[in-house]
């Protein structure tokens, strides 16, 4: 305390005794005035001084309690009402979220995925409702997950039998902790890296469990493989709370435990702390007496149930909050993926008819200039029908616009005449040699129909947003994704197909043409014969 503050307070106290030391005496003069006449209203004016004389002492030491440090008690108050808050408003945005997962559902069209998608955001709200802390164990199968669990839950409310076998499914126990409020529940989940396809469909139950925990233990019983490294960076990295836990240090000696503990550290020092790698034995050997006599040790976990209590009670309510945000945003990413697959369907159909609707069209009235082909591939009504899919609505002036910049495009990069001699490779090989080159113009606009409408797609996917390379940089790359081989192969044989073929007979052989000529000549000669 400051020193004026500190002579202030004396000097008060000082002249609180004098006034007090005089208030006594006055009182006591009064009272033996009042008493001789009425001593029923002297011991009640005693009482009712003394009220206020006590309320009087309990302002100042409050006074005082209180306000000795205001700067210390605000930063208090408001830390717990940060601490508070913030759960809250994670909470509240994954209930934003599983509102607009739900509302993208409505636009799948794959009922399979649309009720698997509803069943899962059912199930989170489910979880935000109940609030557990769900605690999951995940590691390989020879790593003694089972017995961690069965000795935690053995220390922590009592004697569970061993799982016998393998664990099939994700068995999950019930507990409560000292000072936590809410239930925990652990899970024990299949292992990890297991031969076979039961294996690795097992693998997949256990790596979903390990997405959906609020906390993971990460059970090993050595050094770190990398095999093991690789998927507790990736659960790390996705925003799991997570402990290292070495089992099974019975098998090892000090000097041995104390090496592997410090490779542990070093290797996953960028993403877990130091104290959240926790030594233990879960299932101690047994251990054989001089007399011979084998008698079981008791597990060895107090280490990880100091730190895992230590963890619940600090961060409980954010780890709930944090798992739960996550698991929305998860969720909702999956949906948007369904819906711009779904999306990249549609239009897709959408651009597979119109450019066969151009070839066909190219076909019968074939173009005077090559660079005519970019306006005619580039149809305005393809624009605003791959708009609409995306919800983008676009007026046909709008639609005619985005056509002609984007065949002005393909002009300027030359995708044109690459396009025409690329095409006519192919074709020499696939068609005969007189139809080639009246087949080309038709192919070609079918070709560029396609790089436009997929350059559409992309527009139209990101908002209506060129991205940072403009229209340029997503026409080239649409270009050179459409000149790998196996593409070219396959989209000669639909040209062929729905082309080549279909106006093979307008485009004939110049020799027939002449043979036909000369024959009608000769024709009409003997009929004109007398």
């Amino acid at each position: 305390m400051p020193l004026p503050r500190l002579l202030t307070l004396i000097i008060s106290l000082g002249i609180l005794l004098g006034l007090l030391l005089w208030l006594i005496d006055s009182i006591y003069r009064l009272y033996s005035q009042i008493a001789w006449s009425s001593p029923l209203l002297a011991h009640l004016m005693v009482w009712l001084l003394i009220v206020v004389l006590g309320c009087i002492i309990y302002g100042f030491f409050y006074y005082f309690n209180v306000f000795s440090s205001p700067k210390q008690s605000s930063k208090k108050a408001r830390y717990r009402r940060i601490a508070a808050k913030l759960p809250q408003q994670k909470t509240e945005a994954a209930s934003e979220n599983l509102k607009a997962v739900k509302r993208q559902v409505q636009q799948i069209q794959d009922k399979v995925s649309q009720k698997a998608l509803l069943s899962r955001s059912q199930e989170i709200e489910a979880n935000l409702a109940r609030g557990e802390l769900r605690v999951v164990v995940f590691g390989t199968g020879s790593a003694g997950k089972t017995s961690l669990v069965n000795a935690l839950i053995g220390e922590m409310v009592g004697n569970v039998e061993a799982t016998m076998g393998t664990t099939q499914i994700g068995e999950t126990y019930r507990l409560k902790l000292k000072g936590i409020s809410r239930e925990i529940l652990i899970t024990d989940t299949p292992g990890i890296l297991e031969a076979g396809i039961a294996g690795t469909q097992r693998e997949q139950l256990a790596r979903q469990l390990a997405t959906e925990a609020d906390l993971l233990l990460f059970v090993i019983d050595n050094d770190l493989r990398q095999s093991e490294y690789e998927p507790l960076r990736m659960l790390v990295g996705i925003g799991k709370r997570s402990l290292l836990i070495f089992n099974k240090t019975d098998l090892y000696s000090d000097e041995d435990q104390e090496v592997i503990l410090n490779q542990l550290k070093q290797r996953v020092q960028d993403f877990i702390n130091a104290a959240d790698i926790v030594a233990l034995a879960a299932n101690p050997q047994p251990v054989q007496l001089e007399n011979g006599e084998l008698i079981q040790p008791e597990p060895d976990i107090i280490p990880l149930i100091k730190r895992l209590a230590a963890i619940l009670r600090a961060e409980g309510e954010d780890l709930i909050a944090d798992n739960i945000l996550l698991q929305s945003q998860r969720l909702g990413e999956e949906a948007r993926k369904i819906i711009d697959s779904q999306r990249r369907r549609q239009a897709d159909k959408i651009i597979d008819r119109y450019q066969w609707i151009g070839a066909g069209v190219i076909a019968v009235t074939p173009l005077p200039v090559v660079d005519m082909l970019a306006a005619a591939a580039v149809n305005a009504q393809m624009v605003i029908e791959i708009g609409q899919v995306y919800n983008c609505e676009i007026n046909s002036e709008r639609g005619k616009e985005l056509a002609l910049s984007l065949g002005k495009t393909l002009v300027s990069l030359g995708v044109v005449k690459g396009a025409v001699e690329l095409l006519a490779r192919a074709l020499q090989f696939q068609v005969a040699t007189y139809i080639v080159g009246k087949a080309i113009q038709a192919v070609t606009g079918a070709y560029l129909t396609r790089i436009a409408g997929k350059s559409f797609v992309e527009y139209f996917r990101h908002d209506q947003d060129w991205g940072d390379g403009g229209i340029t940089e997503v026409v080239q790359r649409q270009f050179q994704l459409s000149r790998k081989d196996e593409f070219i192969k396959a989209f000669i044989s639909d040209a062929i197909n729905k082309v080549v073929k279909p106006f093979s007979d307008q485009w004939q052989d110049p020799e027939e043409e002449q043979e036909e000529e000369t024959e009608e000549v000769y024709v009409r000669r003997n009929d004109d014969d007398w």
